[in-house]
């Protein structure tokens, strides 16, 4: 187990724990990332359009683990997270909140979004993608 801190800089980040829970795979990363030390109880998305009220104290994130064609769809990847943080960014940008530092933050993820889409299309294009051949 590791516990990352570079996300501690005020007082909801330093209140939120990042670990890193599980062994390294076969490329050497980690697929599991629990996020502990917040209580969504208070939180007014906490509930769903059928009125389901979700309250926990810990978020797990698990990152796909193996390849697809040999253990299907089993977890989110880079490309979804950071699509989230873009979808965030911009909203912010359209809203009240515009400022340079989301416009910069923005164009990063959507860089590293880029340069992750074109590492996939090589690796189709070499018949290696869904394997763990490099």
């Amino acid at each position: 187990m590791r516990v990352l801190n570079e996300h501690k800089i005020n007082p909801a980040n330093d209140t939120l724990t990042l670990t890193v829970t599980d062994e390294p795979g076969a490329g050497g990363a980690n697929h599991r990332y629990e996020i502990t030390g917040m209580d969504t109880g208070g939180n007014a998305s906490a509930t769903d359009a059928e009125g389901y009220k979700a309250s926990f104290s810990r978020q797990v994130i698990l990152f796909q683990n193996g390849t697809i064609p040999e253990n299907g769809v089993n977890g989110v990847t880079h490309e979804v997270l950071l699509a989230i943080v873009a979808d965030r960014l911009r909203s912010f940008q359209a809203g009240p909140f515009a400022c340079k530092a989301n416009a910069c933050a923005l164009t990063h993820i959507e860089e590293a979004q880029h340069w992750l889409q074109q590492r996939t299309i090589e690796r189709m294009r070499r018949g290696v993608e869904g394997t763990h051949t490099v």
